[in-house]
């Protein structure tokens, strides 16, 4: 979807409201809120303002502050002729408002896998990083990774490898709870916050996700299971502790579950708020 489409509708707005005479027989309680030529002269504003910008938050709000006044230019006696025109245009901000929003949500997710990516991840980090600070609660995280995974995709393809990853985002989005986030952070790398979580409760988790991923073994061409494991490092989150300080904890112990055998879930140090 091209941005410049918002030309398109704004151009249109300016055309089904200027160049019209004043109605008669209008009621008279209801007063225009903004003329015409003010509109069309704010619809130009608003038009270089989205040419200007990449941003889509600041371009939903544009379209919000443009149907907002397109919807009043119904009580306007300058346009009382034009109604029709003027609900095609407010109609088609609105889509186009949704469409912008639907795209905003999709920034946020790994298309693949359906997990979150790593800029979804962030968001949601500072989301409940503020709200444990706040409520001096847990927050653990587990980062995970599929193991020998060059190894699968060289032997059975990398389609194989996707559906690999594709069937972890699954069984984890099933063994969690719906306030729990699952995020590829790169790869075969994969991260999971537990919100409220003690970090003994987080080991339990990530061992039971262990069992529940291997119980469900994908299958070869030939039908055939194929056993893939993951190990995982887990750390408790400190008071105030930014995202990328606690990953790299739980990171460091990964890597130790690598070296000492894979298929494995290691805790780093513990700190006095786990």
């Amino acid at each position: 979807m091209q941005v410049n489409d918002d030309d398109n509708v704004l151009q249109l707005i300016k055309s089904a409201t200027t160049g019209k005479k004043k109605a008669r027989g209008t009621t008279k309680n209801r007063e225009p809120v903004v003329g015409a030529d003010e509109y069309s002269q704010q619809v130009e504003q608003y038009a270089r303002r989205i040419r200007e910008t990449s941003d889509v938050n600041e371009i939903i709000n544009i379209l919000g502050t443009v149907l907002g006044e397109t919807r009043s230019l119904r009580y306007s006696n300058e346009v009382y002729s034009a109604q029709e025109q003027v609900r095609h245009a407010e109609k088609q901000i609105e889509s186009l408002k949704q469409e912008l929003e639907q795209l905003r949500e999709l920034v946020h997710y790994d298309p693949m896998t359906g997990a979150f990516n790593r800029r979804g991840l962030d968001a949601v980090y500072q989301r409940e990083a503020a709200r444990a600070d706040r409520n001096e609660s847990t927050l653990c995280a587990a980062v995970l990774d599929l193991d020998d995974f060059k190894q699968i995709n060289d032997t059975y393809g990398h389609q194989f490898g996707d559906d690999a990853l594709i069937h972890l985002t699954k069984i984890a989005k099933e063994s969690l709870r719906p306030s729990d986030v699952v995020a590829r952070y790169g790869g075969e790398e994969f991260v999971i916050l537990l919100p409220d979580t003690t970090l003994e409760s987080a080991v339990w988790v990530m061992q039971r996700l262990q069992n529940n991923f291997s119980k469900k073994a994908l299958t070869n061409m030939d039908g055939n299971a194929v056993p893939i494991s993951f190990s995982g490092g887990v750390a408790c989150r400190q008071f105030r502790e930014n995202q990328k300080s606690l990953l790299k904890r739980a990171d460091d112990v990964l890597y130790q579950a690598k070296k000492s055998g894979k298929s494995r879930i290691l805790i780093a140090p513990v700190n006095e708020y786990c």
